[in-house]
């Protein structure tokens, strides 16, 4: 069976990556069948022609995930289209100081609002007077 799959180049700890139709038992730094193109993780820059991967899966290679997510996130000219992720990861300590200013203010919040009803249903200084 055929798969589209990358193919490890670059040094140690510097990975490169090439998109490769192979059979499915030949070694991972096997002669491929054909290459379809370059991918590097680290600078998320990916060269891929599109055209020829989709036709080779329509002959009935099999892409591996990371593959079938690379072609899915392609643009048409072969890059990648890749969002940089805007949610900031906090620490569990930072988690719960944050849960603890939030829950202080919610308690402020709530007792400015008592407050404020307190006042405005409590009689007046001239009603009083006047009884």
């Amino acid at each position: 069976m055929l798969k589209l799959r990358l193919k490890r180049m670059g040094a140690k700890k510097n990975p490169a990556y090439r998109i490769v139709v192979i059979n499915s038992t030949t070694k991972r730094e096997g002669k491929p069948i054909q290459e379809l193109g370059h991918y590097n993780p680290k600078t998320k820059v990916m060269k891929l022609d599109l055209a020829s991967a989709q036709e080779w899966v329509k002959k009935g290679a099999q892409p591996t995930d990371t593959v079938a997510y690379l072609m899915k996130n392609c643009n048409n000219d072969g890059t990648l289209n890749y969002q940089k992720k805007e949610s900031v990861k906090l620490s569990k300590k930072a988690q719960a100081k944050a849960a603890a200013e939030a829950e202080a203010k919610a308690k402020a919040e709530e007792e400015a609002k008592a407050a404020a009803e307190a006042a405005a249903n409590a009689p007046t200084e001239e009603a009083v007077t006047e009884a």
